[in-house]
Order: structure tokens, then C-alpha cells, then sequence
């Protein structure tokens, strides 16, 4: 099971970490050369929804959410032309898991047609068990969300290819996006634990690179976000839904 790996090409020393990582557990990388969204003009961004972006999301996008949501699809489409039924997707700031393979490997052998599986979430809230033989493989849904982080996540061949048609226009930051299977009818589960960490790279971010790309600069007048908030509620309902479900 090989793990593509979404790399800056302006950090290289994130690539030795994940070298250094891969051979303590004798995993193997494919390097996915990531999308610097600092480097393009706003003005040459492709396949994206500004106005859906901004009443979804309540704000402006940055270059680099742009950045990582070309990158995962780029991450995605190599999946696709690799032939491999199932591949591990990871940002370079992960330390990775002498388990995962065997962790997955047991997810896909009781949910032989899941499409995503979360390996790593900043939050589980109301999770629902889904499956799982131990306590350590344990898989579901969440009730709350969004759970964030797409740092690290299994995705099946037929998983890539329908994500990446889902979601080739741009609307929502991609963690966001990536775990609405009940919007673009993928079947994706989390695992109830983080299978991976992150190293020392992680709190030196290549996102948020200066002062005028915080999100607070980009969020407009409060009246304005009431789509959002009538977004956001229509979409918990669903995600209750789909988590029950």
C-alpha cells in the first residue's frame, strides 16, 4: 500500500522528514509535487466557485486552501493512473504509522466498498460506531463536524475517481469537502482514533504565510454570513443523517 505524498517543491526538508518517517516503518512514498497557491495569481485560479465559496463558507478563499485543494486533487488523479485498488493520500507534515496498511487493510475487509477512510481528524464529536473487530480498528460517522484535517486518508481507486469528479470545482476548503459523502454519495468512515501524528515540521505552516492571509481578513460583515449559517444548519441535518444512517 503506497502512500502519495503532497510536497512543496519549496520544502524539501519536509520530504527528508517523510523519507525519514517511511523508512522507520518501511512504508513506501510517491512524491505528489503540491500546488504552491502563494505563486498564482487569484486572477489564473481554475474551477472555482467564489460567490458559492463565500456563502458557504463565509468568507474569502486563500492562496494556500486553493493551493491544497489543487494538491489533493493532484494527489487524487495519482491514485487514479496508478493502478493500486487502494492508496494512502498525506500532507508532509505527518509522521507516519508502521499500522496503517493493516488498519485499513481490516476497515476494507469488513467495508469492502468504502471510498474514503479519515486516518487523521482534528475533532470526533458524536461519533457512531460503524464497524470494527478491536478496539483499535474501530471505524464510523461523526454526528458533529466538520471533523477537519485532510492530513491523511485511505482512498480506493473507485474513491479517487469519484471524489475528484465531485469535487473538481472548488466551493469549500477540501477537509470540508472531502467528508460530505452525503452530498457527492461517497460511502467514507473515519477512524475512531488517529491513526497517524504529525512532527515538528507540522507547527511551522505552509498555509497561513503572512498577516493578510489570516482568516480573519477575509471574513465579511456578519450580516453577510447568514447563508452560511442557514448552509451550515441544512448540512447538519444531513450529516446527522448520513452518520445515523
Amino acid at each position: 500500500m503506497r502512500h502519495f505524498v503532497i510536497n512543496l517543491d519549496r520544502s524539501p526538508a519536509r520530504w527528508r522528514e517523510m523519507e525519514k518517517s517511511a523508512e522507520a516503518v518501511n512504508a513506501r512514498l510517491v512524491r505528489v509535487p503540491g500546488v504552491d497557491g502563494a505563486e498564482i495569481d487569484p486572477g489564473d485560479w481554475i474551477d472555482v466557485d467564489w460567490d458559492r465559496f463565500r456563502r458557504s463558507h463565509g468568507r474569502r478563499i486563500l492562496p494556500g486552501e486553493y493551493g491544497c485543494y489543487r494538491s489533493h486533487l493532484a494527489a487524487l488523479e495519482a491514485v487514479m493512473d496508478s493502478g493500486d485498488p487502494v492508496g494512502v493520500i498525506c500532507e508532509d507534515d505527518v509522521v507516519l504509522s508502521a499500522e496503517t496498511g493493516s488498519v485499513v487493510e481490516a476497515v476494507l475487509s469488513e467495508k469492502p466498498d468504502l471510498h474514503v477512510l479519515k486516518l487523521f481528524n482534528n475533532r470526533l464529536q458524536g461519533f457512531v460506531r460503524h464497524g470494527g473487530s478491536s478496539p483499535f480498528e474501530v471505524f464510523g460517522r461523526c454526528i458533529h463536524g466538520p471533523q477537519g484535517a485532510a492530513a491523511c486518508y485511505a482512498v480506493t481507486r473507485e474513491g479517487a475517481q469519484i471524489v475528484h469528479a465531485a469535487l473538481s470545482r472548488m466551493w469549500l476548503p477540501f477537509d470540508v469537502a472531502l467528508e460530505r459523502g452525503w452530498d457527492y454519495g461517497g460511502r467514507v468512515y473515519t477512524m475512531r482514533r488517529n491513526v497517524v501524528g504529525f512532527g515538528p515540521l507540522n507547527k511551522k505552516s505552509t498555509i497561513i504565510t503572512s498577516k493578510a492571509s489570516r482568516y480573519k481578513h477575509t471574513k465579511p460583515f456578519f450580516l453577510k454570513r447568514i447563508p452560511v449559517a442557514m448552509f451550515r444548519g441544512v448540512d447538519y441535518v444531513r450529516r446527522a443523517r448520513y452518520a445515523l444512517g
